[in-house]
């Protein structure tokens, strides 16, 4: 039985139309949510963390990100590894360990968890390689580009699939990425987002999927309908053929995506899936919602989509298409909070957001665009934390401005240790006697909250005695760099929007002691 979701939803602002395109539905007000951080079904299930409060690494060869996985103390020990360069087959190997289980001819995630996968500045390429995560849990992929990912000719890799899931995978988030193509199934091509065989909690946001004959599937036959709770927001899919998804069961939501040519189907709704379409717009397409190809019938509930010059075949045996006049065929609620950008607006939001190299750019959820955190590490590969590009800040003993977050209703606290009479709530008390430590001369706490909080200063008030050495502040939803220096103080970096900040020691000359861990939001 799945886990059941409370649903949580309050009124946000409607959507407007546009002239010159039809507006079908009305939209869906949603509970608002801040920007920046893991979005929709990922933040279920406990959340999807990645690789926070772990070791970071700098890679540029797959044999480095294997290597990587390979030399952690377990399976599941947090890993953040920033990626440079273009890795391919000429430098990925098969790498062996007891924490990993690697392959030579792609990238891959097996039975492992606790994973962040990122592309520094610009994003990095991989190139006719695939990722394939399988039988794990907690996996966060950021700015890379994936292309020409072959099933048929050479080189070989991955099904065919840029990024597929199979089997028992739980939380990932795929952010921020570039899936591509050069044509179909005749040209040695599958899927560019594919999951099958158990696969639930997944987001895939701010994406550009393109040249592909198929876009991905939820579900590899009508027979395995064991996947589900995925959500779309923010990509652009362009010059498809079909399954932009093919969802067969399970629970998806589609919103705030730009379609452009999608030839022969879009959403295929098949096998008693549901999904949920929001504010979506489709250009100069056929077919972008319907059950297609089988007469297993899938279900929809639609409001705010546009319609510019979509075409739709007629009803048959197996084809349902839901056009031209969108009508919701059940409903579906969603358990987090989530805002919707007016349909109008998606595909200026989408261009300037969508893909990697993007800065992390996300939307405001008011047809705007921030950018989101970036990270820049250090020129080789490492195993210590690398630095980052933000100035290291100066420390200071100044008291910030404002509010202090960490003692707002609902915030907590949590870290990797603890030593003997200390405890992580002590760094958020308002009480300077009561403090914490690691157990060792280094370790990392945090201050988290319900919802995603807009911070750009901290204060880490040392308890008397304590040595701090170097250290990072990190995203903790993102596992993202904001900062690094040494010493306690007030540290400065670029507001982040987020639902956790980590405070990472990552040297020390004796025993660190952090009376507050002090959050604001300027």
């Amino acid at each position: 039985m799945r886990r059941s979701v409370a649903l949580r939803l309050s009124a946000v602002a409607g959507v407007a139309g546009l002239a010159g395109a039809i507006a079908l539905g009305l939209p869906q007000h949603e509970a608002s949510a801040a920007t920046g951080g893991v979005t929709g079904y990922a933040t279920q299930n406990g959340g999807t963390t990645g690789g926070a409060g772990g070791t970071t690494v700098r890679a540029t060869t797959g044999t480095q990100i294997h290597t990587a996985l390979c030399t952690r103390a377990a399976s599941n020990t947090p890993i953040i590894i920033q990626v440079e360069g273009t890795i391919n087959h000429g430098n990925t190997t098969k790498v062996s360990g007891d924490s990993c289980n690697t392959a030579a001819d792609r990238i891959e995630l097996k039975q492992i968890s606790n994973v962040t996968i990122i592309g520094v500045g610009a994003g990095a390429t991989f190139d006719q390689l695939g990722i394939h995560i399988r039988d794990s849990s907690n996996i966060i992929i950021q700015n890379v580009t994936v292309r020409n990912v072959k099933k048929s000719g050479s080189p070989l890799s991955n099904g065919g699939d840029a990024i597929g899931m199979e089997s028992t995978v739980r939380n990932v988030w795929v952010d921020h990425v570039t899936l591509e193509a050069s044509g179909g199934e005749s040209e040695g091509f599958d899927g560019l987002f594919d999951m099958k065989d158990d696969v639930d909690y997944v987001t895939l946001s701010y994406a550009i999927l393109r040249n592909s004959g198929r876009g991905g599937l939820i579900g590899s036959s009508e027979s395995d309908t064991g996947n589900s709770f995925i959500t779309f927001h923010h990509n652009r899919y362009e010059n498809i053929d079909s399954r932009t998804p093919l969802l067969r069961g399970g629970v998806a939501h589609i919103y705030n995506n730009h379609y452009v040519n999608l030839r022969e189907s879009g959403i295929n709704s098949r096998a008693g899936a549901k999904a949920k379409v929001d504010n979506n717009y489709f250009k100069d397409s056929k077919d972008v919602l319907g059950t297609f190809y089988t007469d297993a019938a899938g279900y929809w509930q639609v409001s705010g989509n546009i319609l510019d010059n979509v075409t739709w075949s007629a009803k048959g045996t197996d084809n349902n298409p839901a056009g031209p006049n969108l009508t919701s065929t059940t409903t579906v609620s969603i358990p987090y909070p989530f805002t919707l950008d007016a349909a109008s607006c998606v595909p200026s939001v989408v261009a300037s957001t969508a893909g990697a190299g993007k800065g992390l750019a996300v939307s405001t959820g008011s047809c705007s665009v921030t950018t989101g955190p970036t990270s820049n590490p250090p020129s080789s590969p490492s195993t210590s934390p690398s630095a980052s590009a933000s100035a290291s800040p100066s420390p200071s003993t100044s008291q910030p401005a404002g509010t202090n977050l960490s003692l707002a209703s609902g915030a907590g606290a949590d870290g990797s240790s603890k030593a003997s009479g200390t405890s992580y709530g002590n760094v958020r008390d308002g009480n300077p006697a009561t403090i914490w430590s690691p157990n060792g001369a280094t370790g990392d706490i945090s201050i988290k909250w319900g919802s995603a909080t807009t911070v750009s200063r901290v204060n880490i008030r040392e308890a008397s005695g304590s040595s701090i050495g170097a250290f990072q502040i990190l995203n903790g939803a993102t596992g993202a760099v904001l900062a690094s220096g040494t010493g306690g103080g007030v540290k400065t970096f670029a507001a982040t929007s987020t639902t956790k900040i980590t405070f990472k020691i990552t040297s020390s000359s004796g025993t660190p002691k952090i009376a507050e861990f002090e959050t604001y939001a300027s």
